[in-house]
């Protein structure tokens, strides 16, 4: 039996973390413990809990426990086990847990209605995945969500230690082990519970007599790092990341950088730092575009750890830059209006001059003084200053007290 699982608790009490669930008051608890269980959904990330808490919600109910794991199992397992809720031994009901519920496509989601609606199932699903995006809306308005947190550093060490304690039994040894080492794995799990077991079975099996906390930071230090690319966190972890860039705080800014890195992803940060050049600094600092293109460049081709220093460099640049979004809102106003079905005639002195209904009343503005003479560009239901609002940065301001020295105005806003 894996070490995990001998470690797993047998009561609420006993489970690390999750206190805004389990705590003898808590609004989830008070629930299952009063008998009357609805079809829960438990969300949040691995190794915080999910499944031994829908273990020991089995126990206190009473019913008969079926567990399937989405990645591998068909429509016709969840068939199979639906039908036990028809035999004498399931009178008083079943309860399902599905394990990564979001790679059941609808189809398989759709089976589960009929079962849940009468009561002959009681569903209990997890997923890492946000449900409100995952999960088949009819089955989740009839499903309570609760979401389960990463779990405190604090929290977990006396489950390590039970862990420890269980290492030394099976293998008949008395090391020793001191609550340093076991908050030195702690610390470097993330809040996986699952991960600290492994991290401290590692360091157990690597140790002479005693477990060193120098091994344990060695063994744990980077079992912490979530970033899965295809989950809700590689999208939090971009998003924060342009945000803090966006809201100019370079601190945050290479703390997600890091985040992303240590993740393995850097195609990500490379993308994502190109976009944040063009659409949040912008014409405040138009330099910075070729400026970050030359740091992913040089990212890309000496790939990571180094890829690290260039990028570094670019995100400090970008976060405390002047900001700018001018030109993406510019470009957002002209889609609406192309999309309301405005601007359809382009001037006829603007068209090709091979079009047969162009005219020759187009100025050229190249002859003119400053290279500039007045005449309308834009179709002539949209007017001019519609889409384009100059930035309150110095760049911007230079390029409005252009434009109003060649048109000779002083009142465009």
């Amino acid at each position: 039996m894996p070490l995990a699982d001998k470690v797993r608790p047998k009561s609420f009490d006993e489970v690390a973390g999750q206190k805004h669930l389990l705590s003898k008051n808590a609004p989830f608890r008070r629930i299952v413990e009063s008998g009357h269980l609805p079809s829960l959904v438990f969300y949040g990330p691995p190794g915080t809990g999910k499944t031994t808490v829908a273990d020991i919600v089995s126990k206190l109910t009473g019913k008969e426990f079926y567990r399937i794991n989405a990645t591998v199992a068909s429509l016709s397992d969840i068939k199979d086990i639906l039908s036990v809720s028809h035999s004498i031994t399931a009178t008083d009901g079943i309860i399902l847990y599905i394990d990564e519920i979001q790679y059941f496509n609808k189809k398989q989601q759709q089976s589960l209605l009929e079962y849940v609606e009468d009561g002959r199932v009681t569903l209990i699903s997890s997923t890492t995945e946000n449900p409100f995006f995952s999960l088949y809306p009819a089955l989740l308005s009839r499903s309570s969500v609760f979401e389960f947190k990463p779990v405190e550093p604090e929290d977990m060490v006396p489950a390590l230690r039970r862990a420890f304690d269980i290492c030394n039994e099976s293998e008949g040894l008395n090391k020793t082990c001191s609550d340093e080492v076991l908050k030195n794995i702690a610390y470097g799990c993330g809040g996986d519970v699952r991960k600290g077991i492994g991290a401290l079975e590692n360091v157990y099996y690597s140790s002479d007599d005693e477990l060193s906390a120098e091994l344990a930071k060695e063994l744990s230090q980077r079992s912490g790092i979530r970033f899965d690319r295809d989950g809700n966190e590689h999208y939090d972890l971009l998003s924060a990341f342009q945000k803090s860039i966006r809201g100019s705080d370079p601190d945050a800014a290479i703390f997600y950088l890091a985040r992303i890195l240590e993740g393995g992803d850097l195609i990500s940060a490379c993308r994502r730092l190109m976009v944040i050049a063009c659409e949040d600094i912008g014409l405040a600092y138009p330099m910075c575009i070729p400026i970050v293109k030359a740091c992913v460049d040089i990212a890309t081709s000496v790939g990571l750890p180094e890829a690290s220093l260039p990028l570094s460099d670019a995100v400090v640049l970008l976060a405390t830059a002047p900001k700018s979004n001018s030109a993406h809102d510019a470009y957002a106003a002209a889609v609406e209006a192309i999309n309301s079905g405005r601007g359809r005639d382009i001037p006829s002195y603007l068209r090709d001059t091979h079009h047969p209904d162009a005219d020759t009343g187009y100025k050229y503005p190249h002859i003119y003084p400053n290279h500039y003479v007045a005449q309308k560009y834009l179709p002539s239901d949209i007017k001019e200053g519609e889409f384009y609002k100059f930035g309150d940065n110095k760049t911007e301001r230079a390029a409005f007290e252009y434009y109003k020295l060649i048109r000779g105005i002083s009142d465009k806003k």
